[in-house]
Protein backbone atom coordinates (compact mmCIF):
# COMPACT_ATOMS: atom_id res chain seq x y z
CA UNK A 1 0.00 0.00 0.00
CA UNK A 2 1.35 3.42 -0.96
CA UNK A 3 2.08 6.02 1.68
CA UNK A 4 -0.81 8.41 2.38
CA UNK A 5 -0.09 12.07 1.61
CA UNK A 6 -2.18 15.20 1.10
CA UNK A 7 -1.98 18.98 0.65
CA UNK A 8 -2.98 19.93 4.20
CA UNK A 9 -2.11 19.16 7.81
CA UNK A 10 0.59 16.78 8.96
CA UNK A 11 0.64 14.93 5.63
CA UNK A 12 0.92 18.16 3.58
CA UNK A 13 3.79 19.23 1.29
CA UNK A 14 6.19 20.42 3.99
CA UNK A 15 5.98 17.00 5.63
CA UNK A 16 6.20 14.81 2.51
CA UNK A 17 9.92 13.97 2.90
CA UNK A 18 9.34 12.63 6.38
CA UNK A 19 6.44 10.34 5.54
CA UNK A 20 8.58 7.45 4.27
CA UNK A 21 12.07 6.59 3.03
CA UNK A 22 11.01 6.72 -0.64
CA UNK A 23 9.68 10.28 -0.28
CA UNK A 24 12.78 11.36 1.63
CA UNK A 25 15.14 9.97 -1.02
CA UNK A 26 13.16 11.67 -3.81
CA UNK A 27 13.28 15.02 -1.99
CA UNK A 28 17.08 14.95 -2.04
CA UNK A 29 17.01 15.69 -5.78
CA UNK A 30 18.07 19.36 -5.74
CA UNK A 31 15.99 20.65 -8.68
CA UNK A 32 12.47 20.45 -7.28
CA UNK A 33 9.28 21.68 -8.96
CA UNK A 34 7.28 23.84 -9.39
CA UNK A 35 9.17 27.13 -9.66
CA UNK A 36 8.60 30.82 -10.38
CA UNK A 37 9.34 31.63 -14.03
CA UNK A 38 10.19 34.98 -15.62
CA UNK A 39 11.18 36.13 -19.09
CA UNK A 40 14.09 38.21 -17.80
CA UNK A 41 16.02 35.19 -16.52
CA UNK A 42 15.35 32.88 -19.47
CA UNK A 43 17.85 31.89 -22.13
CA UNK A 44 16.81 31.14 -25.70
CA UNK A 45 15.87 27.51 -26.28
CA UNK A 46 17.13 26.27 -29.64
CA UNK A 47 15.41 22.86 -29.67
CA UNK A 48 11.64 22.62 -30.08
CA UNK A 49 8.91 20.21 -29.09
CA UNK A 50 7.14 18.38 -31.90
CA UNK A 51 3.62 17.18 -31.09
CA UNK A 52 1.89 14.18 -32.61
CA UNK A 53 -1.47 14.08 -30.86
CA UNK A 54 -4.41 12.05 -32.16
CA UNK A 55 -7.95 11.15 -31.10
CA UNK A 56 -7.65 8.25 -28.70
CA UNK A 57 -9.45 6.40 -25.93
CA UNK A 58 -8.85 7.33 -22.29
CA UNK A 59 -10.17 6.29 -18.89
CA UNK A 60 -11.14 8.74 -16.15
CA UNK A 61 -9.66 7.65 -12.82
CA UNK A 62 -9.37 9.23 -9.36
CA UNK A 63 -5.75 8.92 -8.26
CA UNK A 64 -4.58 10.58 -5.02
CA UNK A 65 -5.85 14.16 -4.95
CA UNK A 66 -7.16 14.70 -8.49
CA UNK A 67 -8.88 13.12 -11.49
CA UNK A 68 -6.64 11.63 -14.16
CA UNK A 69 -7.38 11.11 -17.83
CA UNK A 70 -5.33 8.02 -18.66
CA UNK A 71 -4.68 7.03 -22.30
CA UNK A 72 -5.51 3.42 -23.05
CA UNK A 73 -2.65 3.08 -25.53
CA UNK A 74 0.48 4.91 -26.69
CA UNK A 75 -1.11 6.75 -29.61
CA UNK A 76 -0.01 10.34 -28.86
CA UNK A 77 3.57 11.48 -28.32
CA UNK A 78 6.04 14.36 -28.45
CA UNK A 79 9.57 14.46 -29.81
CA UNK A 80 12.31 16.51 -28.15
CA UNK A 81 16.08 16.44 -28.59
CA UNK A 82 15.94 13.31 -30.75
CA UNK A 83 13.92 11.41 -28.15
CA UNK A 84 10.28 10.33 -28.23
CA UNK A 85 8.00 10.59 -25.20
CA UNK A 86 4.56 8.94 -25.17
CA UNK A 87 1.55 10.52 -23.46
CA UNK A 88 0.73 8.47 -20.34
CA UNK A 89 -1.47 10.72 -18.19
CA UNK A 90 -3.39 14.02 -18.06
CA UNK A 91 -4.41 15.65 -14.77
CA UNK A 92 -4.87 19.10 -13.24
CA UNK A 93 -3.96 21.23 -10.23
CA UNK A 94 -5.87 24.17 -8.73
CA UNK A 95 -4.56 26.81 -8.51
CA UNK A 96 -1.61 26.56 -10.90
CA UNK A 97 1.63 25.14 -9.55
CA UNK A 98 3.92 27.18 -11.79
CA UNK A 99 3.83 30.96 -11.57
CA UNK A 100 4.83 33.14 -14.56
CA UNK A 101 5.98 36.72 -13.94
CA UNK A 102 4.49 36.54 -10.42
CA UNK A 103 1.04 35.71 -11.86
CA UNK A 104 -0.64 32.51 -10.69
CA UNK A 105 -3.41 31.04 -12.84
CA UNK A 106 -6.53 29.36 -11.42
CA UNK A 107 -5.80 26.05 -13.14
CA UNK A 108 -2.87 24.05 -14.53
CA UNK A 109 -3.11 20.89 -16.61
CA UNK A 110 -0.20 18.47 -16.80
CA UNK A 111 0.26 16.32 -19.88
CA UNK A 112 2.67 13.65 -18.70
CA UNK A 113 4.86 11.77 -21.18
CA UNK A 114 7.50 9.07 -20.78
CA UNK A 115 10.12 7.68 -23.13
CA UNK A 116 10.84 3.97 -23.54
CA UNK A 117 13.15 4.08 -20.51
CA UNK A 118 10.52 5.72 -18.29
CA UNK A 119 12.09 9.19 -18.27
CA UNK A 120 9.35 11.82 -17.85
CA UNK A 121 8.57 14.94 -19.87
CA UNK A 122 5.66 17.09 -18.69
CA UNK A 123 3.86 19.85 -20.58
CA UNK A 124 2.12 22.29 -18.23
CA UNK A 125 -0.72 24.40 -19.63
CA UNK A 126 -2.28 27.18 -17.55
CA UNK A 127 -5.93 28.19 -17.78
CA UNK A 128 -8.34 30.90 -16.71
CA UNK A 129 -11.81 29.70 -15.74
CA UNK A 130 -14.89 30.97 -17.60
CA UNK A 131 -18.59 30.60 -16.83
CA UNK A 132 -19.32 28.42 -19.85
CA UNK A 133 -22.04 25.82 -19.42
CA UNK A 134 -21.08 24.23 -22.76
CA UNK A 135 -18.00 22.92 -20.96
CA UNK A 136 -15.47 24.19 -23.47
CA UNK A 137 -11.70 23.85 -23.37
CA UNK A 138 -10.03 26.42 -25.61
CA UNK A 139 -11.72 26.06 -29.01
CA UNK A 140 -12.79 22.44 -28.56
CA UNK A 141 -15.33 20.71 -26.39
CA UNK A 142 -14.73 18.10 -23.77
CA UNK A 143 -17.58 15.62 -23.43
CA UNK A 144 -15.95 13.43 -20.80
CA UNK A 145 -18.03 12.06 -17.97
CA UNK A 146 -16.65 12.35 -14.46
CA UNK A 147 -16.33 9.19 -12.45
CA UNK A 148 -17.19 6.85 -15.31
CA UNK A 149 -14.83 3.89 -15.47
CA UNK A 150 -15.22 3.29 -19.15
CA UNK A 151 -13.27 4.18 -22.26
CA UNK A 152 -14.00 7.64 -23.64
CA UNK A 153 -12.61 9.48 -26.66
CA UNK A 154 -10.30 12.48 -26.37
CA UNK A 155 -7.80 14.34 -28.55
CA UNK A 156 -5.18 15.82 -26.17
CA UNK A 157 -4.52 18.57 -28.72
CA UNK A 158 -7.47 20.51 -27.29
CA UNK A 159 -5.39 21.31 -24.21
CA UNK A 160 -2.67 23.04 -26.22
CA UNK A 161 -2.75 26.84 -26.71
CA UNK A 162 -2.94 28.36 -30.18
CA UNK A 163 0.54 29.88 -29.80
CA UNK A 164 3.08 27.23 -28.85
CA UNK A 165 5.58 29.22 -26.77
CA UNK A 166 6.96 27.89 -23.52
CA UNK A 167 9.52 27.89 -20.75
CA UNK A 168 11.74 24.84 -20.34
CA UNK A 169 13.72 23.69 -17.33
CA UNK A 170 14.81 20.55 -15.50
CA UNK A 171 12.86 19.77 -12.37
CA UNK A 172 11.04 17.07 -10.45
CA UNK A 173 7.61 15.56 -10.10
CA UNK A 174 5.30 17.81 -8.05
CA UNK A 175 3.60 14.95 -6.21
CA UNK A 176 5.23 12.30 -4.02
CA UNK A 177 7.66 10.84 -4.61
CA UNK A 178 9.05 14.16 -5.94
CA UNK A 179 11.86 12.52 -7.87
CA UNK A 180 13.77 13.92 -10.82
CA UNK A 181 14.94 14.70 -13.34
CA UNK A 182 11.78 15.71 -15.21
CA UNK A 183 11.89 17.72 -18.44
CA UNK A 184 9.36 20.54 -17.88
CA UNK A 185 7.72 22.66 -20.58
CA UNK A 186 5.46 25.38 -19.20
CA UNK A 187 3.34 27.16 -21.83
CA UNK A 188 2.93 30.87 -21.26
CA UNK A 189 -0.27 31.47 -23.24
CA UNK A 190 -3.18 31.17 -20.82
CA UNK A 191 -6.03 29.02 -22.14
CA UNK A 192 -9.73 29.13 -21.29
CA UNK A 193 -11.50 26.34 -19.44
CA UNK A 194 -15.12 26.00 -18.38
CA UNK A 195 -15.58 26.23 -14.62
CA UNK A 196 -18.52 23.84 -14.93
CA UNK A 197 -16.33 21.21 -16.58
CA UNK A 198 -13.63 21.42 -13.91
CA UNK A 199 -16.10 21.36 -11.02
CA UNK A 200 -17.49 18.10 -12.40
CA UNK A 201 -14.04 16.51 -12.07
CA UNK A 202 -12.88 18.10 -8.80
CA UNK A 203 -12.52 15.64 -5.95
CA UNK A 204 -12.03 18.19 -3.17
CA UNK A 205 -12.66 21.84 -2.37
CA UNK A 206 -9.09 22.17 -1.09
CA UNK A 207 -6.20 23.39 -3.29
CA UNK A 208 -4.01 20.63 -4.75
CA UNK A 209 -0.94 22.60 -5.80
CA UNK A 210 2.55 22.11 -4.39
CA UNK A 211 4.15 25.38 -3.19
CA UNK A 212 6.95 26.97 -5.21
CA UNK A 213 10.40 25.47 -4.75
CA UNK A 214 13.88 26.99 -4.68
CA UNK A 215 15.39 27.40 -8.16
CA UNK A 216 18.89 26.58 -6.94
CA UNK A 217 20.44 28.59 -9.78
CA UNK A 218 19.27 26.17 -12.47
CA UNK A 219 19.10 27.46 -16.06
CA UNK A 220 15.68 28.47 -17.42
CA UNK A 221 14.99 28.47 -21.16
CA UNK A 222 12.26 30.00 -23.34
CA UNK A 223 11.08 29.06 -26.82
CA UNK A 224 9.14 31.62 -28.84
Amino acid sequence: MSQIWSYTGDTGPEFWPGLCEEFYAAAQFPLQSPILLSYEEAQALEKALKFTYVEQNIRVQKINETMHFVPVDAASFVDFAQNRYYLTDIHFHMPSEHVISKQQAPLEFHLVHKDEDGNPLVCAVLFDLVEDEDKKCNNGKLTLEAGKDKEQSLNPEIFLPENITYFHYEGSLTTPPTEGPVQWFVFDQIGLMSRFLIEAFKTSLSPNNRPLQNKNQRPIFYKK
